[in-house]
């Protein structure tokens, strides 16, 4: 079965186009008007083995926190239809990325419950001209629309490029973990409830 979905948002204030297949070989097409979130997506696609092309125009020219919430919520809407009903996917999924002195841990729960949990104290405000504290609008706006739970935390660090760049590459594998088959129960929802 083709995990794929293309989902459209259109707001006063953004309208994005997000393409994802979840069993690409992680190419990209990005055009967001964000270049340091678009080398971060690049790494999700990259360690996530995840193809996907991605047109978000916003209000930039306020500043990027709607595009980057909005890119958010529609990449998590895109990932949610293109899961399925989460027959046979492991469901869980973890990563330790280092990054010299950068060191990070993402743990996923596809569970149909969405929450997040995330700890990153950055060194700077700003990398490029992109605002840290838009990381976390980026993964509440996922973690509430695709509905997973999703701990992130930045462990050590001293460099803000490297404490992201861990964060984004770590995300990239445990959902790659979370989302590959479980052989053993290929047509099992992996719950005791028996949805997810």
């Amino acid at each position: 079965m083709s995990r794929q979905a293309t989902i459209e948002r259109k707001t006063n204030e953004t309208q994005i186009t997000v393409t994802v297949n979840l069993d690409g070989t992680g190419k990209t097409e990005l055009d967001t008007s964000m270049p340091f979130l678009e080398h971060m997506l690049d790494q999700i696609a990259r360690h996530g083995l995840i193809d996907l092309h991605i047109n978000c125009q916003g209000d930039n020219y306020i500043d990027d926190h709607h595009s980057a919430e909005d890119l958010g919520i529609t990449l998590g809407q895109a990932f949610k239809e293109a899961v399925g009903d989460k027959k046979g996917i492991q469901r869980y999924g973890h990563s330790y990325v280092p990054l010299d002195e950068a060191l990070s841990r993402v743990v996923i729960d596809f569970s149909g419950r969405p929450g997040l949990h995330f700890d990153c104290n950055f060194t700077r405000d700003k990398i490029g001209t992109f605002d840290t504290e838009l990381f976390s609008e980026f993964f509440q706006g996922f973690a509430n629309h695709a509905l997973v739970t999703l701990h992130i935390d930045n462990l050590k660090g001293s460099n803000a490029h490297h404490q992201a760049e861990t964060i984004f590459k770590a995300f990239g594998r445990a959902v790659r973990m979370a989302l590959e088959a479980d052989e053993r129960q290929l047509d099992v929802i992996p719950s005791t409830k028996g949805s997810l």
